[in-house]
């Protein structure tokens, strides 16, 4: 596993809630600060199905890197925004169908880089690599990616619960589309992202709290079924399209859970 990192590993600030700690602690894990703690115990008592939610969305992605191995042939993934490693990485899922699966993950927090570089081992096969970027330097991602991914051949493209941290000032959805201009067709784009119209009350005086705490980043923003859909724009979507995200190929153990405030798809690119 490589580091591409222009200056080095900026201080980690633990005094203010940043997005992949929050999701660690929504998801149970210790990799996360006071304030993260903090962050998601507030956001979750103005919304309780965020926890269920998060978990939700982790089972999503693993079906999607499932179905597209095992049935779309895809045998790299560059997956921004990763967050902090738990069950059923990108790679973990991917190398389970081809051990000689490569994955590029990508995140711009440091706290998140220490973590990866110690635990998200490859298959001797297979390759597993890291990229300290934000999604808005897309050329610096796809560049640092070519150095492990052969964009000639088709890749997974993961935003995975991420896109809500982009305002609607940076065009998130330009920044989605120059992502897809450089893949080859074949690729495939998976997806997921906060309903500003499932539980709209309660998402939004969640959304809220975690913008409060979240000081020194821009915020979340939920989105509507019809502004998630756009996402896809130039995409041949998958079935069953852009769904809830139990609904999207769920397998024996996933039950109905009605509700969650996230909305889910996966876009083929012609």
């Amino acid at each position: 596993m490589s580091e591409h990192s222009a200056g080095g590993m900026a201080p980690v600030n633990s005094s203010v809630a940043h997005p992949a700690r929050v999701y660690n602690a929504w998801l149970g894990g210790r990799d996360n600060y006071l304030a993260d703690q903090e962050a998601a115990e507030l956001a979750a008592a103005a919304n309780p199905q965020i926890v269920p939610a998060v978990r939700a969305n982790r089972a999503f992605l693993g079906r999607a890197v499932g179905e597209l191995t095992a049935k779309a042939g895809i045998r790299q993934f560059l997956d921004i925004g990763t967050g902090i490693p738990t069950a059923d990485n990108t790679h973990e899922v991917a190398q389970r169908h081809d051990p000689g699966a490569k994955v590029v993950y990508v995140d711009n927090d440091p706290i998140v880089l220490a973590h990866a570089r110690a635990l998200l081992f490859s298959t001797p096969e297979g390759v597993t690599d890291y990229l300290e970027a934000d999604l808005r330097d897309v050329d610096r991602i796809l560049t640092a990616a070519q150095e492990t991914l052969d964009l000639s051949q088709p890749v997974g493209l993961m935003l995975v619960a991420i896109l809500q941290y982009v305002p609607d000032a940076d065009d998130p959805y330009a920044l989605t589309r120059r992502l897809l201009d450089a893949l080859a067709p074949g690729s495939h784009l998976v997806l997921s992202h906060p309903a500003a119209d499932i539980g709209a009350e309660a998402v939004a005086a969640s959304m809220r709290v975690y913008n409060e705490r979240a000081a020194d980043h821009a915020g979340a923003t939920p989105r509507t079924h019809a502004e998630v859909t756009r996402f896809f724009a130039g995409t041949e979507l998958l079935a069953p399209g852009v769904v809830e995200l139990p609904d999207w190929h769920p397998g024996p153990e996933d039950g109905p859970a009605p509700g969650l405030p996230m909305w889910c798809g996966v876009g083929r690119k012609p």
